[in-house]
């Protein structure tokens, strides 16, 4: 091959080389991930679980950006988001949830869970995870639920310590917005108010509220241990999160992709409840150090004592979703 000959083949395979990157790029597509808690939480967890599976099961072609910290909304705005096509992905509470599917406050009955254990295995059951999607598919549209998640469990927290449910009588107390709070903690002898979760810091500083009640990492990294510096550990709720997609990205997905993003869900699933209860246990050492006073003998059993009636009414007035849900995951051993 004379020089000019090399020349235009050198030349020949560096274009292929330009285009076949140009190419490649362009397959390359980012996918927003979002969420109203910071890094270091259970949803971060989720988060890192989702992205590292989907980047590796597509190969580099599908990439999640994630948006913590309520940056895109707080959840039940962000679900709105989701169910509009404007955000691709998200972990949302399943109480949260309930403002488009009340049924889905069954997730949030108290002591519906029995232990750290009942909880994992629970949001990793086939049969329940089938349950939990059958409902949201039946009882909304724009969206899909692909995975579950955790936060541990909820405790009440305050400037006030709590050894038993008279300790919170007539006190004001804020819960997420669903018909299982406004029924739970009245019966409890409380008072409920409901707000965005970026308000609590501020309405536990100014009296507004009396108790907020959250997982243990939740009250850590939000820094309320600064304004409610006693936390009870109640364990009242399971605080469990629900994975979403919109159906506008589920619609234009290939069956290929798809698949990856079910797969990469399903190891949410699997393995952030455990993490989330690890970095329970990390948190309670932490605010322990700080000098947080953690009082551990909370009469449960008072507690459950008045709960435990309403678990099959409560569940009953949600719809038969909510009945059959709640049915599974106490069968789950």
């Amino acid at each position: 091959m004379n020089c000019p000959a090399k020349i235009i083949h050198g030349f020949v395979a560096a274009l292929a080389i330009v285009f076949a990157a140009s190419a490649s790029a362009q397959d390359v597509k980012h996918y927003r991930f979002a969420y109203d808690q910071p890094r270091n939480t259970g949803y971060s967890i989720a988060g890192d679980l989702f992205a590292d599976k989907l980047k590796e099961l597509s190969k580099g072609t599908m990439i999640i950006d994630q948006y913590p910290g309520a940056q895109l909304g707080q959840e039940p705005q962000v679900l709105q988001l989701v169910k509009a096509g404007d955000i691709d992905f998200a972990i949302i509470s399943s109480a949260n949830t309930a403002t488009i599917s009340p049924q889905a406050g069954v997730m949030s009955l108290h002591f519906l869970f029995r232990n750290e254990a009942h909880v994992i295995k629970g949001l990793a059951d086939p049969q329940v995870f089938e349950a939990i999607k059958t409902m949201i598919d039946e009882t909304t549209q724009g969206l899909h639920v692909i995975g579950t998640g955790s936060q541990g469990v909820r405790h009440i927290y305050s400037k006030k310590e709590v050894h038993k449910v008279d300790d919170i009588k007539g006190m004001k107390v804020r819960v997420q917005a669903t018909a299982t709070e406004d029924t739970m903690f009245p019966a409890y002898g409380a008072q409920t108010v409901h707000m965005p979760f970026g308000s609590v810091y501020t309405s536990l500083q100014t009296g507004v509220v009396d108790f907020a009640e959250n997982a243990v990492n939740v009250y850590l990294i939000n820094k309320h241990y600064e304004v409610a510096p006693v936390l009870s550990m109640s364990e009242h709720e399971a605080n469990n999160a629900i994975v979403w997609v919109s159906d506008k990205l589920w619609q234009s997905l290939n069956p290929e992709q798809r698949q990856w993003v079910l797969t990469a869900a399903r190891d949410v699933s699997a393995q952030e409840p455990k993490k989330a209860f690890e970095l329970e246990r990390q948190a309670a050492t932490k605010l322990k150090s700080m000098g947080v006073k953690i009082v551990p003998d909370v009469d449960k059993a008072g507690f459950q004592k008045i709960g435990d009636p309403y678990l099959d009414k409560l569940a009953k007035d949600l719809g038969p979703h909510a009945a059959k849900i709640k049915d599974m995951i106490r069968a789950v051993n």
